[in-house]
């Protein structure tokens, strides 16, 4: 299939170019369309198509009957996205900008007003081609809470354009790893990690499985109430059918996520997803990314360094992420660390299914035994000095949110040693009412 090479920034150029000639970018040059819906339809793959590429967007239309995208105009999205303003630019990864625009009512009839993230695709190679084909594809046939929702594509002449959801959260690569922001607590990386499980279970168990091969951090979106859903399909092949036990193909993915069986052979499974799936899992316990070049040479790889000490509940509590503070449920985390173990096992058999996964970290969220929080204490002022002659001291004990006072100070100031940020506790609440927004995620893709 030949495909004419375009460049993203045409698009926006195009849109000044309007603007100094006095013309007016109208919603719709043409009739727009919403794929035709049908009863039924029997999920196809890319192998499946066969056509010029003239022929793309009609062909789609017919082949994604039933799966209620919509076919967006160029004209369309530039009315949704501002013409691509700077002002709505989110971010761009390898595959080229993503915006965030505003469906109007007015815009579509049977279209819903919401926000929406547009992902224009650099065409610089057929492979950025293929790879957004493949994501149209998958999205447009599949539907789960915990995979992002595709609300349609534009494929006309050499543009490729993805519309999807918006989710204000962004990625939990930013969430977990920006710098200055609020730590994520325990309850809430669980519950990321168990949607995020969901979504990969889905896959595995469809009628025809899917193996998504690109399972990290910064392809797991979060929603205003740290729902996790998948998201960026482009890698994402179908499993193995019938008597096959795996597929071939060329090594793709991120290092530092890819298991180590299909860097080695190109052999594909579901258990290469599981394996991506342990690193992330380690990457919520210790707070650590899957690789970093700036820690200590030993410490580059994370899986490398932590698998040794995760069954081991005294170096356990060494390696858990200090910005928890000691805010967890260490039965939780011991059983969150023998999966993330399991998870990473060299032999691709001794793996647990995702399905087990999900039961697993099920069960964790009814652990309790999370401490109350750390004494913080207070230094006195001269004021209260002079109260304390007057009345005894009191000690006051308040939970989440709040300081704790207590006398013996020395044992505190000993254990917490020049504290470099506040020891205030926050509660899942208090966090969310923060209204933590951070930009669309930023994909970085490996080879």
């Amino acid at each position: 299939m030949n495909v004419r090479k375009g460049n993203w920034r045409c698009i926006i150029t195009s849109c000044y170019l309007a603007h100094d000639n006095h013309q007016t970018t109208k919603p719709c040059d043409k009739p727009t369309k919403k794929v035709t819906k049908q009863s039924s339809f029997t999920r196809f793959s890319v192998s499946d198509l066969s056509y010029p590429s003239s022929t793309l967007s009609e062909e789609l239309s017919i082949s994604l009957a039933g799966s209620n995208l919509h076919v967006f105009t160029l004209a369309e999205l530039k009315v949704i996205t501002q013409c691509f303003s700077s002002s709505n630019f989110l971010g761009e990864g390898g595959f080229g900008p993503v915006h965030k625009g505003f469906i109007d009512e007015k815009l579509r009839p049977g279209l819903k007003a919401q926000p929406v993230a547009v992902k224009l695709l650099d065409l610089d190679g057929s492979q950025g081609h293929r790879e957004w084909l493949t994501e149209v594809i998958f999205l447009g046939q599949l539907r789960h809470p915990h995979l992002v929702k595709l609300i349609g594509y534009c494929c006309e002449d050499e543009h490729r354009v993805l519309v999807y959801e918006y989710l204000p959260r962004g990625s939990l690569e930013n969430q977990l790893f920006r710098r200055y922001s609020v730590s994520l607590p325990w309850s809430t990386r669980m519950k990321i990690a168990l949607g995020a499980a969901k979504g990969l279970a889905f896959l595995h168990e469809a009628e025809k499985p899917v193996i998504y091969r690109d399972f990290k951090a910064s392809n797991i979106l979060l929603d205003s109430d740290y729902t996790a859903k998948l998201s960026d399909f482009g890698l994402a092949k179908d499993g193995p059918q019938g008597d096959e036990t795996h597929v071939s193909t060329r090594v793709m993915g991120t290092h530092g996520y890819a298991a180590p069986e299909y860097i080695m052979t190109g052999h594909l499974t579901s258990m290469s997803d599981v394996y991506s799936f342990g690193v992330v899992l380690l990457e919520l316990l210790t707070g650590r990314r899957s690789v970093d070049k700036n820690r200590p040479q030993r410490e580059h790889n994370l899986t490398e360094w932590a698998r040794p000490m995760l069954n081991d509940a005294r170096k356990l509590n060494q390696i858990m992420d200090p910005r928890l503070e000691d805010q967890y449920s260490e039965t939780g985390a011991r059983k969150a660390a023998q999966l993330a173990y399991q998870c990473l096992s060299h032999r691709p058999k001794h793996r647990p299914s995702m399905s087990t996964v999900v039961k697993i970290l099920d069960t964790l969220k009814d652990y309790e035994d999370i401490p109350i929080g750390p004494f913080v204490y207070t230094v006195p002022t001269e004021s209260d000095k002079s109260k304390e002659c007057e009345s005894p001291k009191e000690v006051k004990k308040e939970s989440h949110g709040h300081h704790y006072h207590h006398k013996n100070h020395q044992l505190h100031n000993h254990r917490h040693k020049s504290p470099t940020r506040s020891q205030i506790v926050h509660s899942d609440t208090a966090l969310h009412k923060r209204g933590i927004h951070s930009p669309l995620h930023r994909k970085a893709r490996g080879a």
